[in-house]
């Protein structure tokens, strides 16, 4: 388990996503007051377009324009000006995971680390800024910009050729999502831990090395080998 390489996922691995909290504020910005009905209406199209982006049947760009289309009507502004409110709204409010900070700050300088992440580009860089995590990593790949999204083998040929082609077996992949993180990682042949925060069972055809529940448990995990 001495990984010379440790990747993470972003969103609900190193950072809280309360995508309501985000709405809400980034919609009251708008003087619009975002119910829990509006949340549930905005998920039922948002759910499936995620889904159809993993699956690379649709652009990060399309899930975009698409997600925000009936309200960028009713308000009379682009998708492209709700996207962008939305992931400020998101960066304001964000803050990492109990145990992020400490496990990071345990790994420096110990293990490369890398965020190999389908969230969207224009939230990641200021999130890692403004959590002081920007320091901690190697690498930081972004579906958005490579153009193609978890669990695709080809995000993570891309990642391992900006981290120098290292041996497969020195890199663990550390994510929430078995179906975008774990199958990713099984796909390409490296070592996975699924951060399963709600005790989940394990999905058919998915394998993850390891499982913890948070991210405590896996610094202590990973503690005796460094």
């Amino acid at each position: 388990m001495n990984f010379k390489w440790i990747l993470f996922d972003a969103d609900e691995t190193l950072f809280h996503f309360d995508a309501y909290e985000g709405l809400r504020l980034m919609f009251e910005r708008f003087g619009i007051t975002f119910s829990r009905d509006d949340f549930a209406h905005y998920q039922q199209v948002n759910k499936p377009l995620w889904v159809d982006y993993q699956d690379g049947k649709i652009t990060a760009q399309e899930l975009q324009h698409t997600r925000f289309e009936l309200w960028a009507k009713k308000l009379d502004v682009t998708t492209t000006d709700l996207n962008s409110a939305f992931l400020s709204a998101m960066a304001d409010i964000c803050a990492p995971l109990p145990g992020a900070k400490e496990l990071l700050d345990f790994l420096q300088g110990k293990a490369q680390l890398g965020i190999i992440t389908n969230g969207f580009t224009e939230l990641q860089q200021v999130r890692l800024e403004r959590t002081g995590f920007s320091q901690h990593f190697a690498a930081l790949i972004i579906s958005e910009q490579v153009g193609i999204a978890k669990p695709d083998r080809g995000i993570f040929e891309h990642a391992f050729a900006l981290m120098g082609n290292p041996d497969k077996r020195d890199v663990l992949m550390v994510g929430d999502n078995p179906h975008s993180d774990i199958l990713g990682g099984n796909n390409v042949g490296i070592s996975t831990c699924w951060l399963n925060a709600s005790g989940q069972p394990v999905p058919n055809g998915v394998k993850p090395c390891y499982q913890v529940s948070s991210l405590d448990e896996l610094h202590t995990m990973l503690k005796p080998h460094y």
